[in-house]
């Protein structure tokens, strides 16, 4: 019982563990479910990440100084791969809820993370936590479908293998007994009480509260009672959490417990879990006073991470409904990229690190260049707001903000700027260059000046401000370089989608889980 692990090769002594786990199932010796459950203890409160991943570099640090550990080397996946297995064991053994959570923070911050979105065998070793880091830039970064054979390759496919693993668990005895501990869309066939039981989860999205799972049964247990059990979350509360068997309220439910359900099971029964959904935020685990402000976001089991390079001083308030607010899902309906040909080859407005450029498009989804490409064009009338944007806004004043900039526009200084003013509006219009589908984007308060591209794309040629009062044009470049076509945006923000106020700028906060090349923070300094 003493956490003496710093300094040891994790993922060398977790299936140790593991070991001493199936020992006490062959010898029913104590000491050893006492080991497990010592090191899981350990583990959750001294060497663990918000994702439920442990280890730096491959080997734990002090216990309690996590702080200093952050880098582009955290949370190697083989550790989060035998760490479930501690978890399931330990669930098993002794219903406890806590264990049933962990699982379900590690398998969805943990696991569905290292793989590159939906791209199979596409994943990673480490899971990069410091501020301003990419899953792609790491010393392994994202691994190849035919080529990488780490040992995070065989653990990390196994791991998308086994997805439903954990989901339910059958006990067997006079009144057979079917607890379900994770909340994933999927089909169980419950031979001993003769039914099927199947799960469905409602979308979820950061402008509704709620976690909703709808269990529906087929089939019948021909006169035997059977009892379903079912996992309250200990992130949700008691207020507002329901539990309704065939239109019939169950009465209050108790988080972090196991609701039981004893009854002659028929076809068309039908039980409905609404669980209550917060963000919340989560200390890092170093005891050091000067890290105390270190904290990631969670919503419910979804760590949250934040758009950034590098910066993650959040501007807190009393409640962490003071600074953090959702992204309406009619802010998709706004999102552009704007485009220009050249030579073949497609080229994207961009903002980044304050300055705007074209860049190249990106051949794949998930970049950085597709976050910085991403607009959200909204307009002077706040009554058009509602309507849908697409590639024929034409003659409107708006104002851009980047992506991952919520809360900034771009100034007709080439500027940013939290400060909406005139001088943050641009016109958009017929584009010069007399194509029916271009436009141009004409500045507030100089009509007639425009921005306009330089001639070299391929240096990331930054955009210009340009007069036709003032140029000259020669054979129509200066119509050309001032022309876009307004383009489907190569980024759109995820359901459960979040605005972080911050001390220089604002944070867009997205499931951690969700990011494959973007640069991110995990946790934030709350202190400013």
């Amino acid at each position: 019982q003493a956490d003496s692990i710093s300094g040891f090769h994790s993922n060398t002594h977790i299936p140790v563990v593991v070991g001493a786990q199936m020992r006490y199932e062959v010898t029913g010796d104590a000491l050893y479910k006492q080991i497990a459950t010592s090191f899981m203890d350990m583990i959750n409160s001294s060497h663990s990440y918000a994702t439920g991943g442990t280890s730096a570099g491959e080997v734990w640090a002090d216990p309690k100084r996590l702080a200093a550990t952050l880098s582009t080397e955290n949370a190697e996946s083989c550790t989060t791969y035998n760490m479930l297995k501690v978890s399931r064991n330990l669930f098993r053994w002794t219903k406890e809820i806590a264990y049933a959570d962990y699982y379900e923070r590690a398998l969805i911050n943990g696991v569905l993370s290292i793989q590159r979105g939906t791209d199979p065998g596409v994943m990673i070793y480490m899971l990069p936590q410091a501020p301003g880091r990419s899953k792609a830039i790491s010393y392994h970064g994202w691994g190849t479908k035919y080529d990488s054979f780490w040992c995070c390759y065989g653990t990390g496919i196994e791991s998308f293998s086994k997805l439903g693993d954990s989901i339910y668990f059958e006990e067997k005895g006079d009144t057979p007994a079917l607890s379900i501990i994770q909340y994933i869309p999927s089909t169980f066939n419950w031979k001993t009480a003769g039914v099927t039981v199947t799960q469905q989860l409602e979308p979820l999205s950061s402008s509704d509260m709620n976690f909703r799972v709808s269990l529906s049964v087929s089939g019948k247990t021909n006169g035997q009672s059977a009892t379903l059990n079912v996992r309250i979350p200990t992130w949700t509360s008691a207020s507002g959490a329901k539990a309704i068997l065939n239109d019939k309220d169950l009465g209050s439910v108790t988080p972090g417990s196991l609701l039981s359900v004893t009854k002659q099971w028929n076809s068309n029964d039908h039980l409905s879990l609404q669980f209550p959904i917060a963000l919340r935020t989560e200390a890092i685990k170093d005891d050091q006073p000067e890290y105390a402000s270190l904290q990631a976001i969670l919503f419910g089991p979804f760590v949250l991470a934040g758009l950034s390079s590098g910066d993650w001083d959040a501007k807190t308030g009393s409640d962490v409904s003071d600074w953090i607010t959702a992204v309406p899902s009619s802010h998709n309906s706004q999102l552009m990229t704007f485009t220009q040909e050249s030579s073949g080859r497609t080229f994207v407005l961009s903002s980044s690190n304050g300055s705007l450029t074209m860049q190249e498009r990106p051949a794949v989804d998930g970049t950085d260049t597709a976050v910085h490409a991403t607009f959200r064009v909204h307009p002077q009338d706040a009554a058009m707001l509602h309507g849908t944007y697409g590639a024929t806004l034409k003659d409107t004043s708006v104002q851009i903000e980047p992506f991952d900039m919520p809360g900034t526009v771009i100034t007709n200084n080439l500027t940013l700027s939290a400060q909406k003013s005139a001088g943050s509006f641009f016109n958009i219009v017929p584009g010069l260059d007399g194509k029916p589908n271009s436009v141009s984007l004409e500045l507030g308060t100089k009509p007639g000046c425009f921005l306009v591209s330089g001639a070299d794309y391929s240096a990331g040629a930054k955009i210009q401000v340009s007069c036709k009062s003032s140029v000259q044009s020669i054979g129509g470049i200066l119509e050309q370089a001032a022309s876009f076509a307004q383009a489907a945006p190569l980024r759109q923000y995820h359901p459960v989608s979040f605005v972080a106020k911050g001390v220089k700028r604002n944070f867009l906060l997205e499931p951690f889980y969700s990011l494959r090349d973007e640069f991110y923070t995990v946790y934030f300094n709350l202190a400013a």
